[in-house]
């Protein structure tokens, strides 16, 4: 689901010179602004224009950063600026700048003030004129003409005709000129009968440089280019060619290859024809092969034929072309060709909107084309969403840069495979002639048919000569490389990531009134099946946003596999409408302008009336000058303002319709006319209206069994008294499992953000318990499942974005820098993988090599060794770390569930039967965590003796209070003594009960009523920790602890006919009766109370548990008092100095930790932004480069970064914002820094714009 936000109305189109060289004079400079609906934007256009020094300074102002232009002006009515800028301002001939000018423009739109901003860049070349070789031999052969084609271009890329070029090659005596032809290009053919060495060097030029040397200054280069192809060995001159092809091979049809030969006739003998073979390699693999019967006539022989190859989507991306004879000799001939192949997918997808223009609210038409019984994924969004995500688009090149090996070529480097054949040498003879002793010499350059092989990552079994001579070497001083040396290479495999997805309006009756209140960004997502004949199409209602929505589908066919569609497009436009400027949210009491366009794009004149339905939720005050009624022309607008002071909370709508008035006024010259449909838009769109402060939340859980008597419990409802006016509001819930409040919120348990590769997993593992637990109590129905489900392969796909090559995960993934795996995340993911397979597809690999890196983690002893960080430092706050982490691994792998005689299993529990028997003996005794975890671990590999022995020492450290049990660290962090309730207890706490009472509810063979009545105390206690959404604190103690509450659900559960009521009365006139019975167990019942403080009473009757839940929310304001973090946030400037502080200014924060451990959790710091501010996206995402900082995230108004850990050392981070919608008298914005698995850990500080008290910000 998209986050809620302000989405983009207009893009701003940049359009400059991709490049520009050195001489140039002028650039042109071009700036659009185009609605999402295809219109042009009205306003004015700001362009600054830079061209930055590559060593800037921080003592002598602006100046020594960049040389700038800057310029203003009105957009034209097509909604653009262009200009013809003078470019000797960035003194293009000076080394010490960029070799670049930055171009951003800024446009504000008439009427609302929103502004956006474009950029673009142009590239700076000294290089005036450059020569590149487009279709060129890559081997020469003695007796073959040397083929070559050059383009001649300047430095733009553009092709330069009528131009003398000079081609040389020494080794041939090869020295000519030639003219480019209107193309820019040459060909050339060179003699190659008298080359005499191992390789041809050809040198292309245009022009000689004129050399020019001066300090910091750049001088024109007119670029050469030099090709050198090595010649290919053949005892008998025998030769052939596959002729090179210039261009990428376009997918769809078949290739033709020329193949040249020049055949020795003494060899070929009595031959009467000769074999030619051929092979196509791609992605590693042999994916096409065939062969050619050439005629033989006595004497030597040559020419060409042609070789026809089918280029589809199997031989993408790059397609390698091997060619070879084997003569009467033994001796082979050969050549090898690499191609390059367009990125095409084998299943063709189509995709149309009819119309491809609809009025909003109307019905249209999507139809979808594929290959026959296609599985299609369809998706449309709003334009503007792609506007500020362009790089999330799924895409052909994307899935082909997830291909393991596109393109191989050489042997692998391994162990009794790079061994070459052990042909005889040729032994090394002086030769003397004329006096003279001429000595042999390995040619090393030269190319044989074995080096063809080898390009193409071929291994032969043959007897044929594949090989050149070889020299024996010689034991001298001075020795020669031998050739197997230089020519064995290893394997080169292109690995790729993945970081890298109008027509008339036809309406029949359309209404006076258009009420648009449904405004997506995501329109469709839905699974569609193509029919046999590979058509399908959809019925959809087009959304009331008045844009351009983008459309594509992802197919999957088991013929063809996947196909991607190109976008289709559809236009939600009517002619005239209205649109309304406000910002995402609001504090009370901050006044706001609410702005409404009326927009006319008719060719005629109307006059309208703008009205704002008033509401108790808000005060509007009109603008000045604001008249009754407004004339506007074709393609005219005007804006009508309120000044709005919000009164509630909560989300505030707000209803505007604009009415085409009859009138006998005119509008200038023009008489108004009334559409003649379509007259009245009316507009409603929500604003979330919050409190001042920080919100705070007090859960009160209950678990209440009548059993035929009546049961009764009070529920004092009370405030702070620094509590904010009018924020406090309360729920009382009611339901017939214990388990139904976490049921009902799977994807939101907590209220914490999940950026990481653990926190992820909270999303994932509780959708396994919950479906396991319905199976059993047989209450699973096939909504829930579906849901589940969904969840489950959200989460697994999720997760795999943090997993290593090697098969272990981290905590934020390879792509942050991770190069460790971590061992702890790793059980955790494996043992959830594992357990989710009943009810999804999980890759067996993903499991298998988890397992294999954790067994490779074993020490001889059988416990595991950590590797990688750990976040949360409650799994090594005890003394025996090992222990824990080894108990906590052997926990999963028998949760696999692996058989106790697994050899990785056997051995780890060695390991914990041995540290508990050093813990029994020795004086230091067991952390009650570790003992927890040790509990479980025995109960599970069925050693009841040692399960028994372990339990009985828990309990004697169990905390028995209030008719439960639970157990506590012994040097947990001190509580904060301001609460008005009982706090809940820590993560790690309801973690490490929870592990006891799962080791309680894993008796062997059955449970015992021994078991039961301990696990129901634990469960009372537990029960009590929970949130309102039926998660507990963190991550961990979220999972273990559903768990544990979904095995003790299922061992309790009885189905009875009978029912239980729940009556909660106020001491005043409110009261309210609910009834659970076996058919709304699941459901949630909820009421909202009314006194706020107040004091209520909870009455049930009847048989059976109920599970009573009171959610109270309110908001405090900050007041100064003890954290254990200290935090300080300041804004850059401080004060409102100068125009530019009412628009952007920099949030400052320094942290360290100052608590009872030397340093704390994984600590996340979520900063609120001041309303109608935004932050700087590029300033948030470069703190990422900060060693203490792992990640950062932009949700809805908030920055979340992430810090690793937080020690006494401070840390200091910043980053913009800037001002999206201007807001009156800002309140302050919050910043809380809090410890995630310690949430009781936080420190809170506000800060306020620079200019908050000051009008001008609005």
């Amino acid at each position: 689901m998209a986050e809620p936000q302000v989405l983009p109305k207009f893009e701003v189109q940049v359009r400059v010179p991709k490049i520009i060289t050195i001489l140039e004079e002028e650039m042109n400079v071009s700036v659009c602004g185009l609605y999402t609906y295809g219109k042009p934007v009205p306003g004015r256009v700001t362009i600054n224009m830079c061209r930055k020094y590559s060593n800037p300074s921080n003592c002598f102002g602006g100046e020594s950063h960049a040389v700038c232009e800057k310029f203003s002006q009105q957009l034209n009515s097509q909604g653009c600026f262009s200009q013809q800028v003078k470019t000797k301002i960035f003194q293009m001939k000076r080394q010490e700048f960029e070799m670049k000018i930055e171009v951003e423009a800024k446009i504000q739109e008439e009427g609302t003030e929103v502004e956006l901003t474009g950029k673009g860049t142009t590239e700076i070349t000294r290089t005036i004129t450059k020569l590149s070789f487009v279709k060129v031999d890559s081997d020469a052969r003695r007796g073959i003409p040397f083929f070559g084609q050059v383009r001649l271009a300047d430095g733009k890329g553009v092709p330069i005709p009528n131009k003398l070029i000079f081609i040389t090659a020494e080794e041939a005596h090869y020295d000519s000129n030639a003219t480019t032809d209107e193309h820019g290009l040459v060909q050339f053919s060179i003699n190659t009968t008298s080359i005499t060495g191992t390789s041809l060097t050809v040198r292309v030029r245009h022009k000689d440089h004129s050399t020019c040397y001066g300090y910091q200054w750049l001088s024109e280069e007119y670029e050469e280019a030099y090709h050198t192809a090595n010649l290919v060995f053949s005892q008998s001159k025998s030769f052939v060619h596959l002729e090179p092809l210039p261009r990428e091979l376009p997918c769809g049809r078949a290739q033709t290859v020329q193949a040249h030969y020049i055949l020795n006739g003494q060899v070929l003998q009595e031959l009467k024809e000769l074999v030619f073979y051929y092979l196509v390699m791609a992605k590693g693999d042999i994916v096409r092969s065939g062969t050619h019967v050439l005629p033989v006539h006595q004497g030597d022989m040559e020419g060409h034929f042609p070789l026809s190859v089918p280029v589809e989507s199997d031989i993408a991306p790059v397609a390698r072309l091997l060619i070879y004879a084997i003569l009467p000799d033994g001796e082979v001939v050969g050549d090898s060709a690499k191609y390059e192949v367009e990125n095409c997918l084998a299943n063709k997808v189509g995709l149309n909107f009819s119309p491809a223009q609809s009025l909003p609210a109307s019905h249209a038409r999507l139809k979808v084309t594929a290959s026959p019984r296609s599985l299609c994924a369809l998706r449309a969004v709003d334009q503007s969403v792609l506007l500020m995500s362009p790089e999330a688009e799924l895409s052909v090149p994307t899935v082909y840069n997830l291909l393991p090996v596109k393109d191989l070529n050489g042997f692998p480097d391994r162990l009794n495979q790079q061994k070459e054949d052990n042909e005889d040498c040729i032994s090394h003879r002086n030769v003397y002639i004329n006096g003279i002793m001429y000595s042999p010499v390995s040619n090393t350059n030269e190319k044989d048919m074995y080096s063809f092989l080898k390009d193409m990552g071929l291994k032969v079994f043959t007897n044929s000569k594949i090989h050149k001579p070889k020299i024996c070497p010689q034991p001298q001083q001075y020795k020669i490389q031998s050739s197997q040396r230089l020519l064995s290479s290893p394997v080169v495999a292109e690995m790729g990531r993945s970081h890298e997805l109008m027509h008339i309006i036809r309406i029949s009756e359309p209404p006076t009134e258009t009420v648009r209140k449904y405004f997506p960004e995501t329109w469709i997502w839905d699974l569609v099946a193509v029919d046999s004949s590979g058509v399908a199409e959809v019925g959809v209602i087009v959304p009331d946003t008045i844009t351009e929505w983008k459309a594509g589908a992802l197919c999957l066919s088991s013929d063809t596999g996947l196909g991607l569609s190109p976008t289709a497009s559809l236009r939600a436009f009517q002619p005239f409408f209205v649109d309304l400027t406000m910002p995402y949210s609001v504090i009370r009491g901050e006044v706001f302008t609410l702005k409404a366009t009326v927009l006319n794009y008719l060719p005629k004149c109307i006059r309208v009336s703008v009205h704002l339905e008033a509401s108790p939720a808000f005060l509007a005050v009109p603008g000045e000058k604001e008249q009754e009624t407004q004339c506007i022309c074709g393609n005219g607008r005007q804006t009508v303002s309120w000044a709005v002071t919000p009164k509630s909370l909560g989300n505030v709508n707000f209803t505007v319709s604009a009415e085409a008035l009859e009138s006998q006024e005119l509008c200038g010259t023009e008489v108004a006319v009334v559409p003649e449909h379509g007259r009245k838009d009316t507009v409603i769109k929500p604003l979330l209206v919050e409190p001042e402060g920080l919100e705070k939340e007090a859960t009160f859980n209950s678990l209440l069994c009548p059993s035929g008597a009546e049961v009764s419990e009070k529920l004092s409802l009370k405030l702070p008294p620094n509590v904010v006016e009018e924020s406090a509001r309360a729920s009382f819930s009611v339901l017939g499992d214990i388990l139904g409040s976490a049921m009902q919120n799977t994807q939101n348990l907590l209220q914490m953000p999940y950026g990481c590769g653990e926190q992820n997993m909270v999303l994932f593992a509780p959708n396994i318990y919950v479906l396991d637990y319905l199976n059993k109590i047989q209450q699973l129905t096939a909504e829930i499942k579906s849901k589940a489900i969904r969840y489950l392969n959200t989460g697994y796909q999720r997760q795999l974005l943090y997993r290593h090559y090697d098969g272990s995960y981290s905590t934020f993934g390879e792509q942050h820098g991770n190069n460790e795996g971590n061992t702890w995340l790793t059980a955790f993911v494996l043992k959830s993988f594992a357990q989710a397979r009943t009810y999804i597809f999980i890759d067996e690999a993903h499991i298998t090599e988890a397992l294999t890196w954790l067994a490779q983690k074993q020490r001889d002893s059988g416990c595991f060794r950590s590797s990688g960080s750990l976040l949360n430092n409650a799994i090594k706050g005890g003394v025996d770390d090992e222990v824990t982490l080894s108990a906590y691994i052997t926990i999963a792998l028998l949760e696999i569930p692996l058989p106790v005689t697994h050899p990785v299993v056997r051995n780890a529990l060695f390991c914990l039967e041995s540290a508990w028997k050093s813990a029994k003996e020795g004086s230091r005794g067991s952390h009650v965590y570790t003992k927890a975890l040790l509990a479980y671990a025995f109960a599970l590999a069925g050693n009841q003796e040692k399960r028994r022995e372990v339990l009985k020492s828990l309990d004697e450290e169990a905390v028995k209070e209030d008719n439960s049990v639970h157990w506590t660290r012994p040097q947990k962090p001190k509580t904060r003594v301001e609460h008005l309730y009982q706090p809940r207890a820590p993560s790690a706490e309801v973690e490490m009960t929870a592990y006891v009472l799962l080791a309680y509810l894993t008796a062997q063979p059955a449970l015992t009523s021994e078991d039961l009545t301990p696990a129901t105390l634990i469960v009372k206690w537990i029960s009590k920790q929970q949130n309102s959404q039926g998660g507990f604190s963190s991550t961990q103690d979220t999972v273990v602890a559903l768990h544990a509450l979904s095995k003790y659900g299922a061992a309790t559960f009885t189905r009875t006919g009978k029912a239980t009521q729940v009556t909660i009365q106020s001491s005043g006139t409110f009261s309210t009766k609910f009834r659970v019975d076996n058919s709304n167990l699941l459901l949630l019942q909820q009421v909202s109370l009314p006194e706020v403080p107040g004091e209520y009473s909870m009455t049930t009757t009847g048989e059976g548990c109920v599970y009573l839940q009171t959610s109270l929310k309110y908001n405090i304001l900050p007041r100064k008092e003890e954290f254990p973090f200290a935090l300080e946030v300041q804004t850059l400037p401080q004060t409102c100095d100068g125009p530019r502080a009412h628009t952007s200014f920099q949030i400052s924060l320094r942290v360290s930790y100052t608590g009872r451990r030397p340093a704390s959790n994984m600590v996340i710091a979520d900063v609120k932004m001041v309303s109608g501010f935004i932050p700087l996206k590029p300033t948030v995402k470069m703190l990422e480069t900060s060693d203490h900082v792992s990640r950062t995230e932009v949700s809805n108004n908030h920055v979340l970064i992430y810090l690793d850990k937080v020690t006494n050392q401070t840390l200091s981070l910043s980053f913009t914002v800037l001002q999206d919608i201007p807001v009156r008298d800002l309140k302050p914005a919050i910043v809380k820094v809090y410890d995630y698995y310690e949430t009781d850990e936080f420190a809170i500080a506000e800060y306020s714009a620079p200019c908050s008290k000051d009008t001008g910000n609005a």
